[in-house]
């Protein structure tokens, strides 16, 4: 029986951020790039880390940092900024560096646009287990 090619490739994704230390994620790592958000769709489905997805929490996916990281994201164009905990991986397309919850996007106002850039920035690591 022949695997469908995406799940090959989100299994060579996951198995490519087991490679990155965690102690390289603490606190004051940053990255720039695009931020994008996720809702209704994915509401209560099983993030990777094990635990559902709740649209209304303050949660976002990182391809790599540690699961339970809390990172500050903040919107470049208005100043504006929220804490999420990382709790899922993603996002899964190439130019973006982070996917918000439907509430993080609200509160930094890019709801609306959909796809923003942002600065984030670790303010707490989380375990070991990536």
């Amino acid at each position: 029986m022949r695997r469908p090619i995406a799940v090959l490739v989100v299994s060579a994704l996951l198995t490519a951020c087991h490679t990155f230390s965690p102690q390289a994620y603490g606190p004051g790592f940053s990255e720039t790039g695009l931020a994008s958000w996720y809702g209704s769709g994915f509401h209560r489905k099983r993030t990777a880390s094990g635990e559902r997805f709740d649209m209304d929490a303050l949660t976002a996916a990182h391809r790599s940092l540690p699961f339970d990281s809390y990172v500050r994201v903040t919107n470049i164009a208005t100043g504006r900024s929220v804490v999420v905990r990382i709790n899922d991986r993603g996002p899964f397309i190439a130019d973006r560096i982070i996917d918000l919850s439907a509430r993080a996007a609200r509160q930094l106002g890019i709801k609306e646009d959909g796809v923003v850039r942002v600065r984030i920035e670790v303010v707490k690591s989380g375990g070991a287990r990536i």
